[in-house]
């Protein structure tokens, strides 16, 4: 039996928790997490187990819309938001003129996301709890037993809390901080406080002491209880009485343990069902809502069908934790297992799996009928063809006219094929045939070579596939090159690797003269000599690639300059213009185009060869045009950054200005070593570099991360800079050419709007 119809059978018959009333809820102190959709499907399952066995059950869900703000998200401007630290959530200006409030901004993007998958509680917000009263017979009795409580935290937690201890924070009238209160005396009718200034490291309060009445009304809003008070609080203001958690506050000893304690001697009201449930991890990491990770849950959401992240959810048991990767054959695998549920459903060979696919469904369940259901990896190989039509494909496999359901089914899985492809699949999955001749294209034998012209013969000869695999086959023979080095030519000669989909079919619907004209292309042995703009510069005591990173990459070309006596001012016009210029021209583009430039998925392979997500640190070139394909517009920093950051959309190549004046030469591009950090620009601390990420360092330390993805404090390029160190990042597909072309234009950009002297120019390469 499902685990949710096993939970709802008991539930009914312990005839203890009625009416029923399913809860869940979450603070909204950020981009919600994609794990806390776990915690919102979990109650949602029980639910919908409780109406499938007939019995009325009420589902809510409550944002904690009143909860402090304890710290800034890394993707806010923290000079904006640090002054709101401590303060109610509800009370913080909006990001965007959208929402009312800070906590509405991001409780309304999480609300979108958990709809979108089939869960519609109804919503509560704690902060409207508190307004209107509704806490206050409760706020009254836990200030009475303030030491009955005091001694269930002490014997939980086996610790002494100093005196005085009151349930209840504060939110200061003076500064409107309750992080940093504290009540120091109870009378009956009201509370003594201090906002102390140092009370908490994050924030400070403003000193004030005074007497206020606990109670809040008529759209006051006085301050809230501690939050494991709070919880069973709620309970009973709200009536719930189904309600799990995740397992750090269901353990022995956890916020549980202390809530259901305050159930019974505080509040005499008995501790909801509990349903306990396991994390959902991203790559094997349990991620805050203020870490922007890019795993938020309306980002991984669009990853996605709805139904399959449903089906995520609703596949696993309870007691098993998701670790979730989007990386990979994760998606395709999943849609296998889902496929195999609509199978069993239909067949009803397996009740249990037949139960996930009915739970796993957004609209309507589907009828009982056969469908033919192409692989989702099938699909992600036929959309990546311009001159293939799916549907008709598709139908020619399944041999009779598609069903409208079938249609849409693969219409659906088209469109995740193509994010998939463009965001999260291997190297090896990307079957588009390379924009240039690869390089290993012309290190073909002679063989090999002798195999490509006569197969250029006979396209023209060839009336299917079929025919042109046996053809092909045959010619191997004759020529006596083996089948593998034969196909593997053909692979090298489009792809640039040595495997791929079925040669005929890939070569059949690729249009036919640019087949033809890449196997000529690879009958010389070597590409077109090229004529370079910069020489190749030997100054060690300048800049190097250390040898670890040539061996590894050596595909990797720098580009470097030193620009003097330059005056960098906050904004240019005539820099402005050129920028609106090229931001009306890219309109058209869209984030799956972005994913699919070669330069683009070049920084995003170095990345995941370097153990770094790309998906939390979008290389430079990508993250400032994904900015503008959202329309969340682009930072002016200055006629310096914003110039070489005008280059860097223009070509898609990362580059990097730096004070030329803090660098201690010599400078050199290596792997970041255990125990080093780097203090980047706009945090308060130093990050950890990651053992094995790619970086600049001089004679201090490191001044970037991850190939120019984000620059040091100490080098920043502002209006008091006088002389610059440039930095111009080139790896696999991104060649020399490009490296000089966003070189010079970098150089002759800058001197444009900031003047100066260009004393140093140069490329250095890995090979």
């Amino acid at each position: 039996m499902y685990w949710a119809d096993k939970i709802a059978k008991q539930i009914i018959a312990s005839d203890r928790f009625q009416p029923y009333w399913v809860d869940d809820m979450k603070t909204p102190s950020g981009r919600v997490h994609v794990g806390a959709l776990r915690g919102v499907i979990v109650h949602d399952l029980v639910h919908r187990a409780l109406k499938d066995q007939g019995r009325p059950v009420t589902f809510t869900y409550v944002f904690e819309d009143h909860d402090p703000m304890d710290d800034v998200p890394v993707y806010l401007d923290r000079a904006v938001y640090a002054q709101h630290l401590g303060k109610p959530l509800f009370s913080i200006p909006s990001p965007d003129k959208k929402a009312k409030n800070y906590a509405e901004y991001f409780a309304l993007d999480f609300q979108k996301a958990f709809r979108k998958i089939g869960s519609d509680p109804e919503i509560i917000w704690t902060g409207g709890l508190y307004k209107t009263g509704r806490m206050n017979a409760d706020i009254k009795t836990c200030l009475d037993k303030a030491a009955v409580i005091k001694k269930i935290f002490e014997t939980t937690y086996k610790k002494t809390i100093p005196h005085p201890w009151y349930p209840f924070q504060v939110c200061c009238p003076k500064c409107g901080k309750q992080s940093t209160t504290k009540v120091t005396n109870w009378n009956g009718h009201q509370v003594s406080f201090v906002c102390g200034i140092n009370a908490v490291n994050w924030t400070n309060g403003c000193g004030y002491e005074g007497t206020v009445s606990p109670f809040s009304e008529k759209g006051h809003y006085a301050g809230k209880l501690p939050w494991k008070v709070e919880w069973p609080v709620k309970w009973k203001v709200i009536g719930v009485t189904i309600e799990g958690a995740g397992k750090d506050h269901m353990s022995a000893g956890g916020s549980h343990d202390v809530a259901e304690q305050i159930c019974e001697q505080v509040l005499d009201y008995p501790t909801p069902y509990p349903v306990p449930y396991e994390f959902f991890l991203i790559g094997g990491k349990k991620m805050s809502s203020s870490k922007g990770r890019g795993s938020s849950a309306a980002e991984v959401s669009q990853s996605m069908p709805p139904y399959l992240l449903r089906f995520l959810m609703t596949r696993t048991r309870i007691e098993q934790a998701i670790d979730f990767d989007p990386e990979g054959d994760t998606i395709p695998d999943l849609f296998d297992e889902y496929d195999r549920c609509w199978y069993s459903y239909v067949s009803g060979n397996d009740q249990d799996l037949a139960r996930v696919f009915e739970l796993s469904q957004i609209d309507a369940v589907p009828e009982k009928e056969a469908v033919f259901l192409p692989r989702f990896r099938t699909v992600a190989q036929i959309v990546q063809f311009p001159n293939v039509d799916p549907l008709t494909y598709f139908a020619e496999e399944k041999g009779n006219a598609l069903t409208a359901l079938e249609k849409r089914v693969i219409e659906d899985r088209m469109q995740y094929a193509k994010i998939w492809l463009s965001e999260y699949a291997p190297e090896e999955d990307n079957f588009q045939p390379k924009q240039k001749v690869p390089d290993e294209a012309f290190k073909l034998s002679v063989n090999q070579q002798n195999f490509l012209r006569k197969l250029q013969e006979l396209l023209d000869t060839v009336k299917s596939a079929e025919e042109l695999q046996q053809k092909m086959y045959d010619l191997s023979k004759t020529l006596n090159i083996s089948a593998k080095d034969a196909f593997a030519a053909i692979y090298l000669t489009l792809l640039g690797k040595t495997h791929g989909p079925k040669a005929a079919w890939y070569i059949w619907h690729l249009p036919r003269n640019f087949v033809k004209e890449r196997f000529a292309a690879v009958q010389v042995k070597q590409p077109k000599k090229t004529n370079f703009t910069f020489s190749l510069l030997n100054k060690p005591e300048l800049f190097s690639i250390s040898q670890e990173a040539k061996a590894r990459f050596p595909s990797i070309t720098v580009g470097i300059a030193i620009i003097k006596n330059v005056t960098v001012t906050k904004e240019n016009s005539g820099l402005q213009e050129e920028i609106d210029l090229f931001l009306d021209s890219i309109k058209g583009l869209t984030t799956e185009t972005l994913g699919k430039f070669p330069e683009i998925q070049s920084y995003r392979k170095i990345y995941k060869e370097t153990g770094i997500d790309w998906h939390s640190r979008r290389p430079s070139p990508e993250a400032l045009l994904r900015r503008v394909v959202l329309n969340k517009g682009l930072y002016s920093i200055n006629s310096c950054v914003d110039a070489y950051n005008l280059v860097v959309m223009r070509n898609r190549v990362s580059s990097g200005a730096f004070n030329l004046n803090a660098i201690k030469f010599p400078t050199e591009l290596r792997f970041a070593r255990a125990g080093e950090s780097i203090h980047l620009l706009g945090d308060e601390e130093p990050t950890p570099y990651k053992t094995g990420e790619i970086a600049y360092f001089d004679a201090i330390g490191g001044f970037n991360i991850d190939f120019n993805y984000r620059d040091a404090k100490r080098t920043k390029v502002d209006e008091q800079t006088k002389n610059l160190w440039i930095n111009i990042d080139g790896v696999y597909e991104i060649t020399r050419a490009q490296v000089e072309k966003t070189l010079q234009e970098t150089i002759d950009l800058i001197t444009k709007y900031c003047g100066g002297t260009v004393e140093t120019a140069g490329i250095v390469t890995a090979s």
